[in-house]
């Protein structure tokens, strides 16, 4: 039947579950965690208290798990919830351009003490 299907494009002639190229990035990432630490999605969904078919989903899915079930997932899986997520921490930013009054100031910062109070009096 298989045969027969197929020749009439009906049949996609894959079986079975989909390989690590067809999941998506977050899905991939996901299941990569869970094997790491060691489960499977059946244990996995038993220390979540939720149906395998969860753990299917989110695998198999872009979108994240619902938020209650983050910070378990994450604790259960041994990383943090930006671990989880696949976040990264943002890049520090560059200082903004100096403007005269800050510059004033650190210019003034340089000058001896006495002559830093007689500013300081004026102001």
């Amino acid at each position: 039947m298989q045969a027969v299907l197929s020749v009439h494009g009906l049949f996609s002639g894959r079986i079975g579950r989909p390989t690590q190229r067809e999941r998506p990035p977050y899905g991939q990432h996901l299941a990569a965690l869970r094997e790491f630490a060691g489960l499977t999605q059946v244990q996995l969904a038993g220390k979540l208290g939720v149906p395998q078919s969860n753990i299917a989903f989110w695998e198999r899915s872009e979108k994240p798990p619902r938020g209650d079930v983050l910070v378990p997932l994450a604790s259960a899986l041994g990383v943090s919830v930006d671990g989880l997520l696949g976040t990264q921490t943002p890049k520090t930013r560059r200082p903004a351009a100096k403007g005269r009054l800050q510059e004033v100031f650190e210019a003034t910062g340089r000058l001896p003490r006495r002559q830093q109070e007689k500013i300081i009096e004026v102001i």
